[in-house]
């Protein structure tokens, strides 16, 4: 596995944290060189420290960017792209929630989640498609939620945004699949990160009920999906949703 992505170049969106700094964590392990990006210097900064203690020789940067802007990331990768001479794989993992009830929830909140959930997608794969497709290959991962496939009750903002990365999954899939680029979706579960830190015992204790296997995923078991599908391990599928959820989907 340690040369699984030998000579890779990756980018990452929200990589500093959670998911995406376990997906950054596992792609250096497999020897690709790595750009994670975020709006926080200092968490970015304390996220690639990190990372290069755990991993001898990680080739790991930060980028700060604000993903959900089309401007700055056009900008941005230009720059990755001087830099590094091209992408072989994305991975969009930017992502927040403004939970409420959609009778109380603000336009603002509605707005805020589909900018950095939806638009930041757009935003990445518009500035990278080009250059993949005069390569003649890549990987595109988005990371979507199981609750885009189920919905959540005081998450239609969440639940549309990561529906719609599911969406773009499957027609940029069909668009790229002649130019030998992988488009490619991780619908994860419940996972331990900051996000799922804030819920109640009550409310762990209810979604843990609704799960087969009976417990909340790990970073590292989403890290260990994505880094299948940046593979050539993966080399036959494109357009597919792979939930990595404990079962959440298909129910008991």
């Amino acid at each position: 596995m340690k040369d699984l992505l030998k000579d890779k170049i990756a980018l990452i969106t929200g990589g500093t944290a959670g998911i995406g700094k376990a997906i950054a964590k596992k792609f250096v392990e497999a020897s690709a060189r790595v750009v994670i990006c975020g709006t926080n210097q200092e968490r970015g900064l304390l996220a690639i420290e990190e990372i290069k203690n755990q991993v001898d020789g990680a080739d790991i940067s930060f980028l700060q960017l604000d993903v959900s802007n089309h401007a700055a990331v056009l900008e941005a990768l230009k720059g990755v792209l001087e830099n590094y001479g091209r992408v072989d794989i994305l991975v969009n993992n930017a992502g927040i929630t403004k939970d409420q009830l959609l009778m109380k929830m603000s336009e603002s909140d509605w707005d805020d989640v589909m900018n950095i959930n939806v638009k930041s997608c757009y935003n990445t794969c518009h500035a990278l498609v080009r250059p993949m497709m005069k390569q003649r290959g890549g990987r595109i991962i988005n990371i979507s939620s199981v609750v885009g496939l189920l919905g959540n009750p005081a998450q239609a903002n969440y639940a549309a945004s990561k529906a719609a990365m599911i969406g773009m999954t499957k027609s940029l899939a069909k668009e790229l699949a002649p130019r030998k680029i992988n488009v490619n979706c991780i619908a994860p579960g419940f996972i331990v990160t900051s996000m799922t830190e804030v819920l109640t015992d009550a409310q762990k204790e209810s979604l843990l009920d609704k799960i087969p296997l009976s417990r909340f995923g790990n970073p590292e078991e989403i890290a260990n999906a994505a880094l299948f599908l940046a593979s050539d391990l993966s080399s036959y599928m494109t357009g597919q949703v792979l939930a990595v959820d404990g079962g959440m989907a298909i129910g008991f």
